[in-house]
């Protein structure tokens, strides 16, 4: 790969997190082919990036005469030979279904080019798993995107194994072209970083409602007005390290033998589940979602993630 430059991008999977990563090749100058299944989701994912990017250029994060090149950079198909014959570096950004990346995988090492960089988008699937039937395990690691991915700038880059130091160094050095934060992640381990870290959170506030601690509510209010403003510009080891492990040592020292250390999953949750309580794509969860409530949500969301953008500039 030293001695070729990565100029196309192939993204499989045009749903949740596939159409925001290919946006945001295409918004960095790369030629995209963004793959799925049906036409019906292609054309749900050009919809949507035209509405990110109009929202970005109202907010002064792009020039709004950019947006026509962008759209015309990312071309649409549900032929996955098509999508990849001419990748250099191919995102797989599909459901989280093991079976069905190792397949994808296995038709991608067979349908690229031999330079060419395998990378999956999964939240906590390992790279040596995704890759097991492929030939080229050398080329084959996960960047893990935040949602919305055009707006949060860290992606996870899991190395496996087999990972070479130069696919690595390779897929750092893009990410960062396009404007992205990549954090190596140096061993292979379900979960990474971030959405471990993330488990922890939401097992502990399951444990806290289905004990009757305090009510969903109150645990969002919480996070939101507390240690949630932190850890939006300060890190957990920063935060601690400003008060002293010392007194960090003194105050766990009693409260580590109360937290949930459950290796099941929270009956609160499977309950919810169970009773089709699934949050914004049922219209319930512990809130009740009307379509006010969740454009409510996403218009904040997304303000807060532009305007911590623009700080950074």
């Amino acid at each position: 790969m030293s001695d070729k430059k990565i100029t196309n991008i192939a993204v499989i999977g045009a749903g949740l997190m596939g159409h925001g990563i290919a946006q945001e090749f295409a918004g960095a100058g790369y030629q995209v082919q963004l793959h799925d299944i049906t036409e019906e989701t292609l054309d749900n994912a050009r919809v949507q990036i035209s509405k990110n990017l109009t929202l970005l250029a109202e907010n002064d994060v792009i020039q709004k005469t950019s947006i026509p090149e962008t759209k015309q950079r990312i071309l649409t198909t549900v032929n996955l030979d098509v999508a990849v014959e001419t990748a250099d570096f191919v995102v797989e950004a599909v459901s989280e279904n093991l079976p069905l990346k190792q397949q994808i995988f296995e038709e991608l090492d067979s349908l690229c080019q031999s330079h060419t960089i395998l990378a999956s988008n999964t939240t906590a699937l390992m790279p040596s798993q995704i890759g097991a039937n492929t030939k080229r395990a050398d080329k084959i690691l996960n960047t893990h995107y935040f949602n919305p991915p055009y707006l949060i700038p860290l992606v996870e880059l899991i190395r496996s194994p087999d990972t070479s130091d130069e696919t690595v160094s390779v897929t750092f050095d893009l990410l960062t072209s396009i404007g992205k934060t990549p954090a190596i992640i140096e061993k292979e381990a379900l979960g990474f970083v971030g959405p471990r870290l993330q488990a922890a959170l939401i097992r502990e506030a399951f444990a806290i409602v289905e004990q009757g601690i305090a009510s969903a509510e109150t645990v969002d209010l919480v996070v939101r007005n507390s240690f949630g403003r932190r850890l939006s510009v300060a890190g957990p080891f920063e935060v601690f390290e400003l008060a002293g492990w010392d007194l960090v040592l003194d105050a766990f020292e009693e409260l580590y033998k109360d937290l949930n250390s459950s290796f099941e999953i929270n009956p609160l949750l499977r309950e919810m589940v169970k009773s089709d309580k699934l949050g914004v794509k049922s219209g319930e969860g512990f809130y009740q979602w009307s379509e006010e409530r969740q454009q409510a949500l996403r218009n904040r969301m997304s303000q807060a993630l532009i305007h911590a953008i623009q700080q950074d500039e």
